[in-house]
């Protein structure tokens, strides 16, 4: 069966369209739909419903798409391991992140890397830490950022900590403090991250046993930071994300710190391909 018949495939479901995977490749709308009616006669099954909404995967396809995307990542490797052979380096490295490793990791590392490495591509999909788990897990991505401890199938490099830190308006009562315990901000209006990103706070409320008066879900940290500075209550941030920030708003540290542990992770270190090996060495440095 052929590699490019799974590729359009993934394309297709991925996309959710057979014309915007046919736009993407630069087919023919008929020639993807040939493609994925051939895949099926192969099969003998169908892989796809369609309907006016655009394509979805069928409970079998659902099955098989998974086998396909591990065909797909062992062909990656196959070709980047005869690209080295040559003395070349090529291949496709999809990488999981977050807004504040985006905005202030990735662009340095990305340039370092492609000046290196010009015919490494580079696709990456943004989402919270419970995404980037299941994106790991389910083949998706090659590698993602993520906040330790993660799953324990990963194999985690560590990379930094970053400290937690109490966000409050400029005229709060508290801002004009230099360091604050939990204790005084229990009772205060607390703004959270929406699950799957509040891992990190989480973890410095249970620590002492507080808490918060939750006012506020939201899924941006920078969405916070704009509440924050309206008066609608304070938060607790990771520095990485008030790196930088221009908004009216005081930033106090807590009297006993607390980190967020930072790190990046694969499946499987034995599995990963040469560019995904040779991306994780930059990282590190």
């Amino acid at each position: 069966m052929s590699i490019n018949k799974y590729k359009i495939l993934m394309k297709v479901v991925e996309l959710g369209s057979l014309t915007k995977a046919a736009d993407a490749m630069g087919f023919t709308q008929s020639a993807v739909s040939h493609t994925i009616n051939s895949l099926e006669e192969e099969f003998g099954f169908l892989l796809l419903t369609r309907s006016r909404s655009g394509v979805k995967l069928t409970v079998n396809g659902e099955q098989m798409v998974k086998t396909i995307r591990e065909i797909l990542k062992w062909n990656e490797h196959l070709e980047q391991e005869v690209a080295s052979i040559h003395g070349l380096e090529i291949g496709t490295i999809h990488i999981g992140t977050f807004t504040s490793v985006s905005v202030h990791w990735l662009p340095g590392i990305l340039k370092d890397f492609q000046q290196d490495f010009p015919n490494i591509d580079f696709k990456i999909k943004e989402g919270n830490y419970r995404q980037i788990e299941d994106w790991i897990a389910d083949g998706k991505i090659d590698c993602g950022f993520l906040s330790l401890p993660t799953r324990d199938m990963f194999d985690v490099i560590p990379l930094q900590k970053d400290q937690m830190l109490v966000v409050l308006p400029t005229d709060h009562p508290l801002s004009s403090e230099s360091v604050l315990t939990l204790s005084q901000i229990e009772n205060e209006p607390f703004i959270m991250p929406s699950k799957g990103s509040d891992d990190d706070i989480n973890r410095v409320l249970e620590k002492a046993s507080i808490k918060p008066d939750i006012k506020f879900k939201v899924g941006d940290d920078y969405a916070i930071m704009a509440m924050v500075e309206k008066g609608l209550g304070i938060s607790i941030l990771p520095e990485l994300v008030l790196r930088g920030q221009q908004r009216n708003i005081r930033i106090v540290e807590l009297e006993e710190p607390s980190y967020r542990s930072l790190g990046i992770a694969v499946n499987s270190l034995k599995q990963i391909s040469p560019a995904v090996k040779r991306f994780l060495e930059y990282v590190q440095k």
